[in-house]
């Protein structure tokens, strides 16, 4: 997500107190309703469809258009939160997602449901950038890293936490109250939110100094008040006079850049990662997992608890060993796996996604299992986050802030897409085809960051800007014997 770069130069340890806790507390909070909210609607969908009877082009309607809603709610963030604060805009996205959880929980029909949707993917668009944002402000500098991270993954925990939700509600009728759920971490954010103030950053940017100081000691007790806002200062006149119009970021000298951000925040989306979180239910039902209660505790465990465990590695090595060697070792376990899939619908006759079979899994749904369980490990170490803290490195930082804007919502455009038509693609080419067709972006993808994206690690953001001004950044970088 929407990440800025680092304002402020203190380098004290500032112990961690209650109010920088209420900052994790608001950061997990966010992630988890974001992540809670992708990952219900895989048990909700057999009640959604027995409830109304809908087609697999209404479905797909109800599961994606809250990456529309997001995609919208993201794109509109970045300038509420300048306008009425980072506080404000994260109590917004928590309300809006508690009037949109209300929607779906008593929709009537599927009018009132997918208008549901849409409002709850706005809120979600709007806290995926607005958190972050107010962690990042709010976080002493060595701190920073981790707390923004933290978001991605309160994210997988909100899926795992969703997933367990489905588990325990796999009666069909039970989908109001799995969707209702939803409310919870959104009224918790809002009881967070509500006694927290604002960053230095924003209120020193609307000439409100006096209140910055409150809100600086407030989080950071240690610091000296005047060196630090008076750095903040400083940098937030430095951003206002270089800021960088539309026209520039598009421009011939960005072009590289923008076009690996785009690039990877689209590979991420259109290897499959939301069209299995979202369908796993229908795909384990295919496989062989002949109830909801088998196919609930298929997803929950091979999906959800393998989602966040796997992220691990990401928060732990991506530092250590680089963006492009955890992109390419997790690409090909992709790759693998998702032809893996492919091959043993292959053998079990491409089931149509309407039935479920009888016998229990057979050997071939088993091989699907462990192949989805290898594709979310290599996902959640690889593509999950890893491309976002690539996307927030490699833009200059006067046009950041609307070049990672760019990539956010070719991100969400890119997830609507996979899930409003992943049903569709089905039912034209089959199943077995449909996951070959992921496989193939995946072997794409590997094909295209071995050309175009250049190495991260241990460079600072200025040395990485300097990296676009050569004709090919990778051979340069091969060349200088740096990668």
């Amino acid at each position: 997500m929407t990440v800025p770069s680092e304002s402020g130069s203190t380098t004290s340890r500032t112990r961690v107190g209650p109010w920088l806790l209420m900052v994790g507390a608001v950061i997990m909070l966010s992630g988890l309703l974001f992540g809670y909210d992708q990952g219900v609607i895989a048990g909700a969908l057999e009640g959604i469809q027995k409830s109304f009877n809908t087609s697999n082009t209404m479905t797909e309607i109800i599961t994606s258009w809250v990456t529309l809603g997001a995609l919208f709610g993201a794109l509109v963030a970045g300038v509420l939160a300048d306008r009425i604060g980072r506080k404000i805009t994260i109590m917004l996205a928590a309300g809006l997602f508690t009037l949109g959880a209300l929607l779906e929980s008593l929709a009537p029909g599927t009018s009132v449901l997918v208008i549901g949707r849409l409002v709850v993917g706005f809120g979600v668009g709007v806290a995926s950038v607005a958190a972050p944002l107010y962690a990042a402000e709010q976080a002493p500098s060595h701190l920073r890293g981790r707390f923004v991270s933290t978001y991605q993954l309160a994210i997988t925990m909100g899926i795992f936490i969703a997933y367990l939700v489905d588990q325990a509600l796999t009666n069909g009728s039970s989908w109001r109250l799995m969707l209702g759920v939803s409310a919870v971490p959104a009224v918790l954010l809002l009881i967070v939110i509500v006694p927290m103030p604002d960053t230095p950053r924003w209120l020193i940017k609307v000439n409100r100094r006096g209140d910055a100081e409150k809100a600086l000691l407030k989080i950071q007790p240690d610091v000296d008040p005047k060196l630090e806002l008076d750095d903040i200062e400083t940098s937030a006149r430095a951003e206002d006079e270089n800021r960088a119009t539309w026209s520039e970021v598009f421009s011939k000298s960005l072009r590289k850049p923008l076009m690996v951000g785009v690039g990877l925040a689209v590979f991420q989306q259109i290897t499959g990662i939301n069209a299995i979180i979202y369908y796993a239910d229908k795909i384990f039902a295919q496989a062989g997992f002949s109830t909801p209660a088998d196919q609930a505790s298929a997803t929950t465990w091979a999906i959800g608890g393998v989602n966040v465990l796997a992220t691990f590695i990401a928060v732990a090595y991506v530092d250590r060993f680089g963006r492009r060697p955890l992109l390419f070792v997790g690409l090909v376990g992709m790759s693998v796996s998702l032809t893996t899939v492919g091959i043993a619908f292959k053998f079990m006759g491409d089931a149509d996604t309407s039935g479920a079979g009888t016998g229990g899994p057979t050997t071939a749904g088993i091989v699907t299992l462990v192949a989805l369980v290898v594709f979310i490990a290599s996902f959640a170490f690889s593509l999950g986050p890893v491309v976002w803290t690539v996307i927030n490195e490699i833009f200059p930082s006067r046009v950041r802030g609307r070049a990672v804007a760019i990539a956010t919502a070719a991100n969400w455009g890119a997830a609507w897409l996979v899930s409003q038509f992943f049903l569709t693609l089905i039912d034209s080419i089959g199943t077995s085809t449909t996951f070959w067709l992921f496989a193939a972006f995946a072997v794409v993808a590997y094909v295209w960051i071995w050309k175009k994206v250049p190495e991260t690690k241990g460079r600072t953001l200025e040395e990485i800007e300097l990296l676009w001004d050569a004709a090919d950044p990778v051979q340069a970088q091969r060349d200088s014997g740096t990668l």
